[in-house]
């Protein structure tokens, strides 16, 4: 039996009693009342970069983003994802305030608006919507409207007429229809980006999706102490907080939960943590 227990759209924490199944995703102990403040960002160094600032994050995932749309991992088939926590402060997401659900808009607004200038500056480029849910709020479909970046589309207002040379950028998608209509989406035109996905079951994002941007705090005893990250066409990292090592490099086909663009994060969250226990140890054997 699992038991699961989400916090935002960018942790998600597992309670596993006491077998696991093929779709858990493994967590790290966490003891939630000695949280005080988690932060993303840190550190620095190592060959493998984590991004240091959320401008350093934009520009990767970006990048990432692109190469993604130029040559996806399934031909002619565009449905492209990126996840990350919006906000450097990893405990106010999904805190239930609604302050915080505030700050997770804007910031996913901010994002998909930095993203669109990039794929089609001045609007010179290919036709970008800004697809807004059903189920979002009333402020961010306001918000969209006014950033005059892109063309903003609520879909309250019934599905967008796009060409096949569009691209389509989903603001946090969260309800079945959503993630049913991107995929129908990225059959008509030339991509659908899903920006930090929300509610999300097995039959949401196919397999055949391509995940161009992924970033993962991992976290122990309430200290995140590694990441898992993918840049595509690069393939997913388990990394160490502290030193910045590579714990672990694999393929899609390796660490993808079957038949979903989800990876299972079990592996990972041992490997991270079995490291902050042996620099522990080490830590305790110099001291004596």
């Amino acid at each position: 039996k699992i038991l699961y227990i989400i916090f935002g759209p960018t942790l998600l924490f597992l309670i596993i009693i006491p077998s696991v199944s093929s779709f858990t995703q493994w967590s790290p102990k966490i003891h939630t009342s000695a949280v005080s403040e988690l932060h993303l960002f840190g550190g620095g160094g190592g060959s493998t970069k984590i991004p240091s600032s959320s401008n350093e994050r934009d520009s990767i995932a970006i990048t990432a983003i692109k190469a993604a749309i130029s040559k996806p991992k399934t031909p002619n088939y565009g449905l492209i994802e990126c996840e990350f926590p919006p906000l450097t402060a990893l405990n106010k997401l999904g805190d239930g305030s609604l302050r915080s659900a505030k700050e997770v808009d804007n910031a996913n607004l901010k994002f998909v608006s930095t993203l669109v200038s990039s794929i089609s500056p001045f609007g010179l480029g290919p036709k970008v919507w800004i697809l807004i849910s059903r189920s979002a709020s009333s402020g961010l479909e306001r918000s969209a409207k006014k950033s005059k970046i892109g063309t903003p589309y609520s879909l309250r207002d019934g599905e967008p007429s796009v060409a096949a040379k569009d691209i389509c950028v989903f603001v946090s998608p969260s309800a079945r229809t959503d993630y049913t209509l991107a995929q129908e989406l990225a059959e008509q035109c030339k991509a659908v980006v899903l920006v930090n996905s929300f509610a999300k079951d097995p039959k949401s994002v196919p397999a055949r999706a391509t995940m161009a941007y992924y970033l993962k705090p991992l976290t122990y005893n309430s200290q995140v102490v590694g990441h898992l990250t993918r840049i595509y066409p690069g393939s997913w990292k388990t990394i160490d907080f502290v030193s910045k090592k590579v714990l672990l490099s694999k393929d899609d086909s390796q660490i993808l939960v079957k038949g979903t663009n989800t990876p299972d994060l079990r592996e990972s969250g041992r490997l991270v943590q079995k490291s902050v226990d042996e620099r522990a140890i080490k830590e305790r054997q110099q001291r004596r």
